[in-house]
Parts: C-alpha cells; sequence; structure tokens
C-alpha cells in the first residue's frame, strides 16, 4: 500500500483545526505546530503568542446559527451573540469532541518553510530542528499584524492599534481623556461605544474616510442574521440592489448621525454591526467626524478644516496579511492583495493550501471548515485543481462576483460572500474537481519528501 502524503499544519486556530479534523476524516497523517501554549489564535484572550485581537467586553457580532461548525452546531443553550470566553470554550469542545490536541505540537512556532524543488517542504522549528512533509497548509491567520496609516505631521500623545486594546484601562488608562478611533468596522466601533459611556473618557471621536452600513443586532425582534443573508440562486448584484433600502429602514442614514455616505452599496463590504454606535453618536457621547488631515502634536486637523485637542488615538485600521515563514519573493501579500482558486490554492503551487485568508460576510467559521475539507479532499487525491491559466481566470471572475464595486483598499481585498461560496463549493466546484481527479489531473503529493512517518508505511 503506497504512503499517505505527510501534511505540515501551521497554527492551532479555528483554520487550524478545522483542518486537522479534515485530515483526521480523510485518515490522512499532519501534524500541526503551534507557537502558543493553547489552542484557539484570535478567540485566545490574553495568547501569549500576541496573535489575539480580543478585547474584554467582546461579544460576537455574528448571530450564533451563522458562527457555528457544521459538524458541531453550537446549541440553543448559546446566547444569540455569545461573548468570547463562550466562543472559546467552544472552540475547545470542537478541539475535545474531536481528539485534535493529540496531534498538536504547542509551543513550536515555525520559523521557516522553503519549499524544495521538486516539491514538499522543509519547516524550521524555533529550536533549530528542521522537518519534512510533502504538503503545507498555512493557518495563521491574517487579524495579528495591525496596520497603521501614514498622515502627515506627528502626535504627541497616547497611541495604540486596536489589536492591543483590552478595555478602557488597558493597557493604556483612557479614563477621563479625550480619544479618537480611527476606523469603522466591528471593534472600532465597540471601542467607541465603551469608551464613550459616562464616566469613562472625557469625549470620544471617531474618523472615518470611507464610512459603512451600521446595522443594529436585532431587527423585528429577531437576530439581524436570521433576516438579512444572501441566496445562491440570485445573482449577488440584483440582491443587492433589492437591498439598497434595508439600512435606510434598520438605521436611518448614517449622515444624520455625522457620519459620512459610505462609498459602497450594502452588502457588497461587511457591515457593521452594532445597536449602540448611532445611540452614542446622537446622545452626544460620542462625535463623528471625516478623515484626518494632520496631526498637530497635541490636536488634531481633519478633512472638514475643525481641529480637535486629543490625548489619545486608538488606530482601529486593520490588519497586513504576513507570512514571517516564507520568503517574500517566494510568498508573500502586498497591500493584502492574495489571489487564491476559491481563496484557497495559489496558482503554480500543487503543494501547499491556505485556510481562512478571506474577508467573510457574514462569518468565517464554516467558511474556514468547507475551505478544510476541499483541502483535505485535495490531499486525499479525490479532488484535482484545473490548469493554471483556468485558475487565474476563475479567480478573476469569483472576484468581480463577490467585490461588486467596493473601493479596492486592503481590507476589501478577499471579500467573499459565504453563501454563494459554499453554494459553489458543493454543487460546482467538488464535483468539477472530483472529475479532474478521475481524470488523473492530481498530483503525486505522497513520497515528494523522505519523512519518518512516510518510510514506516
Amino acid at each position: 500500500m503506497p504512503a499517505k502524503p505527510t501534511t505540515c499544519v501551521i497554527g492551532a486556530g479555528i483554520s487550524g483545526l478545522t483542518a486537522g479534523k479534515a485530515l483526521s476524516d480523510s485518515g490522512l497523517p499532519y501534524t500541526c505546530f503551534e507557537a502558543s501554549d493553547d489552542i484557539g489564535g484570535n478567540w485566545y484572550f490574553g495568547n501569549p503568542n500576541g496573535r489575539s485581537s480580543a478585547y474584554r467586553s467582546l461579544h460576537i457580532d455574528t448571530y450564533r446559527d451563522s458562527v457555528s461548525f457544521r459538524d458541531m452546531p453550537m446549541g440553543e443553550e448559546y446566547p444569540d451573540y455569545p461573548h468570547h470566553e463562550r466562543i472559546r470554550a467552544y472552540i475547545d469542545d470542537y478541539a475535545d469532541a474531536f481528539s485534535l490536541r493529540e496531534r498538536i505540537r504547542f509551543r513550536t512556532e515555525v520559523k521557516h518553510a522553503d519549499r524544495n524543488p521538486g516539491g514538499g517542504w522543509r519547516i524550521t522549528l524555533g529550536d533549530g530542528s528542521v522537518e519534512e512533509f510533502d504538503f503545507l497548509i498555512v493557518g495563521n491567520g491574517h487579524h495579528w499584524d495591525p496596520r497603521y496609516p501614514d498622515f502627515p505631521g506627528s502626535f504627541d500623545g497616547e497611541t495604540l492599534h486596536s489589536h492591543h486594546y483590552l478595555s478602557p484601562t488597558e493597557p493604556r488608562d483612557l479614563t477621563g481623556k479625550r480619544v479618537l478611533v480611527v476606523g469603522i468596522g466591528n471593534s472600532a466601533v465597540d471601542i467607541v461605544s465603551e469608551l464613550s459611556r459616562k464616566g469613562v473618557a472625557e469625549k470620544v471621536f471617531i474618523s472615518t474616510r470611507s464610512g459603512a452600513w451600521v446595522m443594529p443586532k436585532y431587527l423585528f425582534g429577531q437576530p439581524i442574521g436570521k433576516l438579512v443573508k444572501t441566496s445562491p440562486y440570485l445573482p449577488l448584484k440584483v440582491q443587492r440592489w433589492l437591498a439598497r433600502p434595508l439600512p435606510y429602514l434598520a438605521s436611518g442614514r448614517m449622515e444624520d448621525f455625522g457620519l459620512p455616505h459610505p462609498n459602497h452599496n450594502f452588502l457588497e463590504a461587511h457591515p457593521t454591526v452594532s445597536s449602540e454606535l448611532l445611540l452614542r453618536l446622537g446622545s452626544g457621547d460620542a462625535v463623528a467626524k471625516p478623515d484626518l488631515r494632520e496631526l498637530q502634536g497635541d490636536r488634531v486637523a481633519f478633512e472638514d478644516g475643525t481641529v480637535e485637542q486629543i490625548d489619545a488615538i486608538v488606530w482601529a485600521t486593520g490588519y497586513q496579511i504576513t507570512f514571517p515563514f516564507f520568503d517574500p519573493g517566494l510568498i508573500s501579500a502586498p497591500e493584502n492583495r492574495f489571489p487564491l482558486y476559491k481563496r484557497i490554492f495559489k496558482p503554480g503551487f500543487d503543494d501547499v493550501a491556505f485556510i481562512g485568508f478571506a474577508q467573510t460576510v457574514p462569518t468565517l467559521f464554516p467558511f474556514v471548515e468547507l475551505q478544510s475539507k476541499l483541502a483535505a479532499r485535495y490531499v486525499g487525491g479525490d479532488y484535482a485543481l484545473p490548469p493554471v491559466p483556468e485558475m487565474e481566470e476563475t479567480i478573476r471572475r469569483d472576484q468581480e462576483r463577490h467585490f461588486g464595486r467596493v473601493v479596492d483598499r486592503p481590507r476589501h481585498t478577499m471579500q467573499i460572500d459565504w453563501y454563494v461560496y459554499e453554494h459553489d463549493i458543493w454543487n460546482h466546484e467538488i464535483p468539477a474537481g472530483r472529475e479532474r481527479a478521475a481524470q488523473g489531473m492530481g498530483p503525486k503529493l505522497a513520497g515528494r519528501v523522505l519523512t519518518a512517518e512516510a518510510a514506516a508505511a
């Protein structure tokens, strides 16, 4: 019996865990390397590896049923919008239910991943040791390397990125201060809402250039995720057009709260979900400002000509896609542009898969689970990729389909509608890939490198 391909999985967040489960379900050998001392990645609050962006008050902004893994749905004992501690416990339960910890090597950082000329990977670990694998699955996440904007001038006060924000007093004490939050994603509006409560910050400003559609967590008494979702049976352009009145019905005009009109149509980018931000703005507890024009020591000038005295700035300006273990000339994502076939496979590389590198509307959990299942089919030989030119053309078409007319900025380079993606993978891509595999189009992955496990088999 021929040896099965050996796989290295980098990271034990939700991407690495679902990859491990999918490989195990297919009987494929793998080893997962995790730099931290436990699983969870971004959902491990206080993660000693610095990768978690969770703050103390964080609750998910996506309805419980949408966040659930398909192989282990959350039960009704979970609230509609669980706190991050409940999400972490759910991830722990998932890992335990499928015995995933057994194949994870904790406190083991991947320092370098080198691709062999004939395929396969040399993995250099933090202790200097080297191990080899036929296949590589990358699940190191893309919400851990903060991106900072570059504005003219300089600022004399305190600054921090939202990635490092834990509470109004951690890691900086923002109590009684005049705070500017830059950005309008979910983290930004949560921080604005928390700091602008009476008795916390003296004054809170929120500055945004592009704007966003701010939607409440509940609509007509129901979680908004139960009422607002796309369908794979109707073109996204049509659905977005039909849905345009919805944010006006749910929240009104963003301009009435001092926010700019969004530079994209509803559902072309992830809506910002908050039941508190507009209340804070409407109550005067928080003040909306346009884009920054210049930093002026202890003041900030905005594009509308106004100037405000500011004690601290929280940059809620997103993240860079970073692969510290790859040589940049081999694999990198300049300006967060990282085109992948079905958001998994890089054209020209037949021995690596990327899990979780997308901005999914509305949720990432079932997305990485499905990606992992497809990657495992590929490693096991039940699914094959099309030729590189076809892959590149499909990437172009998928980008047009999912992006709409979203402005090409780093936060929008990986936009995916989950429901359309899920339907496409199950109903089109998997059957087509199975047919390609039957025609012998899949690569021979097993035995590309000599490992102890492969030799024993």
